[in-house]
């Protein structure tokens, strides 16, 4: 019998910590567990991450040879920040001398950190400053010196222009890594100018290095002593894994890491290609954008200071399946942000119909300095209870019995129902008022999630994660007209998004004008970087993104660990394509066609109203790779491509009164579809160039121009 191959993935929540073994082969679930997560143990959060581990390899009958990939996602550096959990930071800084020294030295003189201005939190930064000229074993080891006398538990070295040379920051490194204490070098963790972003990047990175590598350590051993050999990877907070030994030296690359096994596990388990996606726990609701099978990404901010890390772009409400109402005299005020485990309630829906007795209305702050108008009720057994989204959403009959958060509508119904009645309304107003308010808020986040990313609202898609997904995702839905889908084993997607996700790395550069030569190089090493992280080499796929107006250039590379998941979808054929296509155009798409098609391709056209041509890009396997609103497509031959690109690019531009948009272009090449948004046609075609150009020149391949059309 052949042996199993199985993937585990661990994510780790604010309150439970979620284990699941996916079978390589099938993708089958084979085994979930959840654990509390382990704030308070001497181990942190390791230890749930052990426990929920070791807990479905006994459950499920799994040896340790069996598992081909094991990951986990940790909010541990999210709560460092938070919590304030930081180590003191001691900047060594670098440069020239003349003017360029005296302007830097400024710049690398960072003030404490503040991340939290109300209670205090911060990162304490102590600042030692050389000329280049000066760095040497003796005076290195004199400044680290004096800044362990001040306090200092981690350095950092920072260089002007170590983006372009960074042997002074790695002699600091390496001398200070004698010495016993952590260190982490600028350069290391971004390679673009700014010098004072890229400081103090490095230092909030800094500070959470103890404290990670610590947790690493354990995490490590543990999975070790399971008789697990194979690499402990770590999720990222743009959604990609890295080795462990890679977090040990960027740990602030995981931050954000729980909604980015959220979106992972949409995009890997789902195939949600084009969609909205919600991740809705007891407090907070995550939501951000996937758009052409890419999540979208921005830099982070941490205590409101900007950095040079990419994460998901996730916007996070205050109102999600266990929020608290608060009312006034006339009706609901306002629901959230505190949720009803922060003030010690249970949920209405989940409490027996028979404790509901002699209940009486107790208005309370959840925490101090927090309003006094949030609502909930003391039963006569002295339990204290209250309403939340998930009761509304059971009173109006929205959540159906299979979900997470199906609950019992009677006992929601009479716990609102003196509360409706002081209100002088009935409790489904009531719930209705409280959903509503909810929906404001959403809808105001959507709208701008819709305005960034360019997305096509009436093509737009709900995804609902997370245990309170049904709670508000779909009234949401019913009040915006859209689509949506909580999928089976919603609750614990983030844990399948760890399971199944793959080793990205981003390499930055500021190049003006790059060449062929400045793309391979960066291309480069970004598939390096990669497989510095975990990747097989052959496996890794480098994307390209230029900014012409910073000149910014951008290498996005993923790849697979050594054993790929294997991809199980069967093939689709053209008349399952079609109705895939069909769904995705929605109810107001007419003579929906096959534009063009590859052996790898389908390429579906629809008309639209606005006198629009809309396009579904249909790989074989059925997931759409790419939706455009407004585009044409056309099939060519390799050698002949260059004509039909810049043929698309005069035929398809849309002039305004003072700028013309140029198209968007895609272009399907084997199995893979190359993006080439928002560049000029000479980077265009530098950038196809390197794609396309190592093809058979008689290859048909589509080229897709999508019309940037803001109307």
């Amino acid at each position: 019998m052949e042996k199993r191959q199985i993937r585990m993935g661990i994510d780790v929540g604010g309150t439970y910590t979620k284990c699941v073994a996916i079978d390589n082969q099938s993708h089958e679930i084979l085994i979930k567990n959840q654990v509390k997560t382990t704030h308070d143990h001497k181990d942190g959060v390791a230890a749930g991450v052990v426990q929920s581990f070791q807990n479905c390899l006994q459950d499920g009958g799994i040896a340790p040879e069996e598992v081909i990939f094991v990951a986990h996602s940790t909010t541990q550096a999210t709560n460092a920040f938070i919590e304030g959990d930081v180590a003191t930071v001691g900047v060594i800084g670098v440069a020239g001398g003349g003017l360029e020294g005296m302007l830097a030295k400024s710049q690398l003189h960072l003030k404490d950190i503040i991340l939290d201005e109300k209670v205090g939190r911060q990162i304490t930064v102590h600042n030692e400053f050389m000329k280049k000229k000066q760095v040497n074993e003796e005076s290195v080891t004199a400044a680290i010196s004096s800044l362990v006398s001040k306090g200092t538990q981690v350095v950092v070295a920072s260089m002007a222009f170590g983006v372009d040379d960074m042997s002074q920051e790695q002699q600091i490194h390496a001398i200070a890594e004698k010495q016993g204490l952590p260190v982490s070098m600028a350069s290391d963790i971004t390679k673009l100018y700014g010098l004072t972003r890229r400081t103090r990047t490095a230092a909030i990175n800094a500070s959470i290095l103890p404290k990670m590598i610590m947790t690493a350590n354990a995490t490590e051993s543990s999975v070790r002593s399971a008789g697990v050999d194979v690499p402990l990877m770590i999720m990222r907070g743009d959604g990609g894994v890295m080795e462990i030994s890679e977090m040990r030296k960027r740990p602030i690359l995981t931050a954000l890491s729980g909604p980015a096994a959220s979106v992972m596990g949409s995009l890997m388990y789902l195939r949600a290609s084009n969609a909205i996606y919600f991740e809705v726990g007891g407090t907070t609701t995550n939501i951000g954008v996937i758009k052409n099978g890419r999540p979208g990404v921005d830099y982070a901010k941490i205590g409101g200071h900007d950095t040079y890390i990419n994460s998901l772009d996730v916007r996070i409400l205050g109102c999600a399946g266990g929020s608290m109402v608060r009312i006034n005299d006339k009706g609901v005020e306002d629901v959230g942000p505190r949720s009803a485990h922060i003030a010690g309630c249970e949920y209405a829906c989940f409490t027996p119909e028979e404790e509901i007795v002699g209940a009486e209305i107790e208005m309370l702050s959840p925490k101090p300095k927090d309003p006094a108008d949030y609502v909930a009720l003391r039963l006569k057994n002295g339990k204290r209870i209250c309403f939340t989204n998930t009761c509304a959403a059971n009173v109006l009959g929205l959540i159906e019995e299979q979900y997470f958060a199906f609950g019992n509508a009677k006992s929601a119904r009479m716990a609102m129902q003196p509360v409706a009645d002081k209100l002088g309304i009935t409790v489904e107003e009531m719930a209705t008022q409280i959903l509503d308010k909810d929906f404001e808020k959403i809808s105001a986040t959507l709208d701008a999630l819709a305005e960034k990313y360019r997305l096509d609202k009436e093509a737009m898609k709900l995804v609902g994660c997370g245990g309170g997904a049904a709670a508000l995702v779909p009234y949401c839905a019913d009040k915006l007209g859209l689509q949506y889908s909580i999928p089976e084993n919603a609750e614990v997607i983030s844990s399948i998004g760890v399971a199944l996700a793959m080793v990205r790395d981003v390499v930055e550069r500021v190049i003006p004008n790059p060449t062929q030569a400045d793309i391979r190089d960066i291309k480069k090493e970004a598939k390096d970087a990669a497989v510095n992280s975990g990747a097989a080499a052959d496996t890794v796929e480098v994307h390209i993104e230029i900014d012409n107006q910073t000149g910014k250039v951008t290498a996005i590379a993923t790849g697979s660990t050594e054993v790929k998941t294997t991809d199980l979808l069967k093939e689709c054929d053209e008349a399952e394509a079609l109705e895939l296509a069909t769904g995705d155009f929605g109810s107001k798409a007419t003579n929906i066609r096959l534009a063009e098609k590859t052996d790898k391709f389908y390429v579906f056209a629809a008309d639209m109203p606005g006198n629009k041509k809309a396009l579904r890009v249909i790989d074989t396997k059925g997931f759409i790779r790419t939706q455009c609103s407004s585009a044409r497509a056309e099939k060519t031959l390799v050698r002949d491509y260059v004509e039909v690109v810049r043929r698309l690019w005069a035929d398809l531009a849309v002039f305004k009164t003072d700028t013309v948009l140029r198209p968007d272009f895609y272009v399907c090449v084997g199995p893979r579809v190359c993006d080439y948004s928002a560049v000029d046609l000479e980077q265009i075609e530098l950038l196809m160039d390197l794609d396309i150009a190592d093809r058979e020149p008689e290859e048909e391949i589509i080229i897709v121009g999508a019309i940037n059309d803001l109307r």
